[in-house]
Formats: structure tokens, sequence, C-alpha cells
């Protein structure tokens, strides 16, 4: 696999999707406090709804739109770093440093690549390597 262009840009498209999302969610201005599950407040620190009942509160909390965009650029360090190099993650790399970085990026990135398999644009051939 010489050419991960299109790995990369898949993955970089889904994290675009996934920030559009959390900012037009609200970005930073909502998030459930920590010692109240199942609310979500606001800016003004009113509550904006309620799902005690359902279970919902701890998915809510998970998909806080603040911590969506710092996963997301946390990802995108990953991606970045990768996009350097993804020309030496090959099946036959050579065994130096930056191959071998070339290799775990690569494996990292197809893993984020991995989280959307019934995309439309989703690749078979980017499964991870090296799995169990």
């Amino acid at each position: 696999m010489s050419d991960n262009t299109d790995l990369i840009a898949f993955v970089r498209a889904r994290l675009d999707e996934e920030a559009l999302l959390a900012r037009d969610a609200g970005g930073d201005v909502w998030w459930t406090p920590k010692d109240l599950p199942g609310e979500v407040h606001g800016r003004s620190g009113v509550i904006a709804f309620s799902l005690k009942s359902e279970r919902y509160d701890a998915h809510i909390a998970r998909q806080d739109p603040a911590d969506t965009l710092r996963r997301v650029a946390a990802s995108r360090v990953v991606v970045d770093e990768y996009a350097q190099i993804a020309e030496l993650d090959t099946d036959t790399a050579a065994y130096d440093h930056t191959s071998v970085r070339a290799i775990g990026l690569g494996f990292a990135v197809r893993q984020m690549a991995a989280q959307y398999p019934s995309h439309a644009d989703y690749r078979a051939r980017w499964m991870p390597r090296f799995i169990r």
C-alpha cells in the first residue's frame, strides 16, 4: 500500500463531518454536568432538557459537543502525522524508525476508518492489519 491518500482523505472527511455536527449542536455552549447526569445545561446555566428516565443521560454526556471537538482535534494530529509519512506504510516496509512509525500510525488511522464500515466510501482494503 504505497498510496494511502484515499484513506487519509476518507478519515479527514469523517472527522470534518463529526466536527460540523458538534459545532452545529452548540460546540461548547452546552454540557452535561458530571454531578447531574441526564441534564443538559446551556451557557446561561439553564437546563436545556433532561432525559433521566431512559438511560440516555450517559450516552448524551459522552456526546458532549465540546468533548467531540477535542477528540476530533486529537485525531487530526494522528492523521496529519501519518499523512507526512504515509508513503512508507507498505506491506514490505523497511525496518528503519520512520517506516516503523508509518506502519504504526497507519494502523491507528485504519482503526479510525474502521469506525465507518457502512459508509459508501469505505474500502475493505483499509481494514487494520495485524489484528487478532
